[in-house]
């Protein structure tokens, strides 16, 4: 099944065929004056030479006008080869469709809404032809049955037609379009780019990253060396708190007097202080003076997934991170 783009806004269809497998673009004049364009021929040449096939209008009040608007576009320097011209049903409209396809020009007949219509369009040579279908069943109407019987009649009788699934709403429509058995999609933008989404999919992705993650990454690659937050002996509970606050990180490490890591001091200690009533008249007292927990830590160079094992075995949020003896960092739990 082809895959078009149904748009006429440069920026998303400058992104969405960076994907490098659409088929063609199809737009419209509404699409256009939607988009403030103003020079259409020069909008139409630069899509003609960004796309691979460019479905665009040629309209006319009769067959000779359709016919001279869509010479005048391939003498502007559309390919006939890369440029197919969509012309709405009517009986003007497939008259020309049959005097353009004897010249080799490609055509698409669209604004189907009926099977009947759909037959001449197929009969005149058409080389798509397009049913509407988010407007037809906007109108209540069986829309997927017109397609299939579309689709039932180019196999049938074997016209070269090639059915074109138009007005997609929802990505749903495209499964109907693959289950009908469709030759050819257009999708706004916003669909095609949730066609690949799934919540599921999602959650699986993540999880291989994160697990490749932990079994790549060393721990000096994940902290930030920047926010190593440290107090010595001689500083005082409230500047601990103070830098630990500060950090964002739930302890700050605590070295003694030649540097080396002596503990850490954590915000479940803090409150534990507060709860005891200790709190208060804590906070001139220095570190030396006041009790904390033995550090948890671990080698800047070990794996994430050590780090990971270790801060659930020891059922905490936070390890100090030490490289040859020296802190070097903390590394949460958020990190991994």
């Amino acid at each position: 099944m082809e895959l078009y783009l149904d748009s006429a806004d440069l920026n998303e269809i400058e992104k969405a065929f960076e994907v490098g497998f659409l088929n063609g673009l199809t737009t419209t004049p509404t699409f256009m004056h939607r988009h403030g364009v103003t020079d259409i021929d020069a909008l139409i040449l630069k899509l003609a030479d960004i796309v691979p096939v460019l479905q665009v209008e040629a309209l006319g009040e009769n067959a000779e006008d359709i016919v001279k608007e869509a010479d005048r576009l391939l003498e502007l320097g559309l390919s006939k080869e890369k440029t197919v011209f969509k012309i709405p049903v009517s009986m003007e409209g497939v008259k020309a469709c049959n005097e353009l396809s004897k010249k080799g020009i490609m055509v698409n007949v669209h604004l189907v809404y009926t099977l009947q219509q759909a037959y001449m369009a197929m009969h005149a040579g058409a080389a798509y032809v397009c049913p509407l279908v988010g407007r037809l069943q906007d109108q209540g109407h069986d829309a997927l049955g017109l397609v299939e019987q579309c689709v039932d009649s180019v196999d049938r009788y074997g016209y070269g037609s090639k059915i074109m699934f138009s007005s997609v709403r929802h990505p749903e429509h495209v499964r109907n379009a693959l289950n009908i058995g469709v030759h050819t999609i257009t999708v706004p933008y916003k669909i095609l780019n949730m066609l690949t989404e799934n919540n599921f999919t999602k959650l699986g992705t993540e999880q291989f990253f994160e697990h490749t993650r932990l079994m790549t990454v060393k721990v000096k690659d994940a902290i930030n060396t920047h926010n190593n937050p440290i107090v010595t002996y001689d500083d005082t509970l409230g500047e601990a708190i103070f830098k630990m606050t500060q950090s964002g990180y739930g302890c700050v490490s605590v070295v003694d007097n030649n540097g080396s890591l002596a503990g850490a001091f954590t915000d479940g200690d803090l409150r534990r202080m507060i709860a005891n009533g200790e709190g208060s008249i804590a906070m001139q007292k220095k570190m030396s003076e006041i009790k904390y927990n033995k550090p948890i830590t671990i080698e800047s160079t070990a794996l994430l997934n050590d780090a990971n094992t270790l801060l659930h075995e020891k059922g905490v949020d936070t390890l100090i991170v030490t490289e040859k003896d020296k802190v070097v960092g903390i590394l949460d739990i958020q990190d991994l």
